[in-house]
């Protein structure tokens, strides 16, 4: 136990030292230059700044840093959500940015316990960042009408460590969800429109229908339908993340940024 100040007594988890073969974030000390890798603990890896041999990371707590044999140094930490979407997964499909993934976690209210149904897989970067937030007493279904694509998204949802936390179903969704009584369900298909009624007969009353489409006629036709079905508490969201260059004497925009890359629906479902 921690006395942490402001708070009393709190229980804080000690994070474990890094173990042979587990995957990790290499960053670069240099704030103006923000580089990272994706490398293994145990292996040999390379830059040029040198080769940095990571077994002697074994039995470090992240946070520590190696040298190369040219002196320079990295830091070494564990993934977060965001480095597994963005830099350890396999992609064969556009995936859910974390930008977006982070509002659809908090407006939906998905934690831990959570039951969330999405379709379609894709490469799996949303079905594993559900599978994160639900933990162990949680759980997501995952439906994807191509077999190759459910098939990489295991495989990155198994290299995360969470593919206990997920039932992965090769399904057309025109058939219905198979489950009832779901937390969240979450639209990522071309015409969601078509699958609203099915969408809403297996969430709960005061679950939250996720819709995720790239174009704005795909909205309005989703709009469209939606008045015919018990939902309320409508929301239409775009989100734009804009990174600064970390220097203080020169603080201003990065040159370039990911801009549009979605648009959001919400709605909650009510029980007349």
């Amino acid at each position: 136990m921690r006395r942490v100040r402001g708070i009393g007594e709190v229980r804080v988890r000690v994070n474990k030292p890094f173990e042979p073969g587990e995957w990790i974030v290499l960053i670069a000390a240099n704030p103006q230059r923000p580089r990272r890798w994706i490398a293994r603990v145990g292996e040999k890896f390379s830059t040029a700044d040198g080769v940095f041999d990571l077994q002697g990371l074994i039995g470090q707590m992240p946070g520590s840093s190696v040298a190369s044999h040219l002196g320079q140094r990295l830091f070494a930490f564990r993934p977060t959500a965001a480095d597994w979407v963005m830099h350890l997964i396999k992609r064969q499909t556009q995936i859910t940015y974390p930008k977006e993934m982070g509002y659809i976690l908090v407006r939906a209210g998905i934690g831990p316990g959570s039951v969330v149904i999405e379709s379609g897989s894709g490469s799996g970067a949303s079905t594993l960042l559900f599978a994160l937030a639900v933990g162990d007493n949680g759980h997501v279904f995952s439906y994807e009408q191509r077999p190759e694509f459910s098939q990489l998204a295991q495989q990155n949802v198994a290299r995360a460590g969470v593919a206990h936390r997920v039932t992965f179903k090769v399904k057309d969704i025109a058939e219905g969800f198979d489950e009832r009584d779901a937390d969240a369900v979450f639209l990522d298909v071309r015409e969601p429109w078509h699958y609203l009624e099915h969408a809403v007969t297996a969430l709960a009353s005061g679950g939250t229908l996720v819709i995720l489409v790239p174009t704005t006629n795909q909205v309005s036709e989703t709009l469209r339908a939606l008045p015919a079905l018990p939902l309320i508490d409508l929301e239409v969201v775009e989100l734009l993340l804009r990174h600064y260059k970390p220097n203080p004497e020169r603080l201003r925009p990065e040159d370039r940024m990911v801009a549009h890359t979605a648009f959001l629906i919400f709605a909650r479902k009510h029980s007349l």
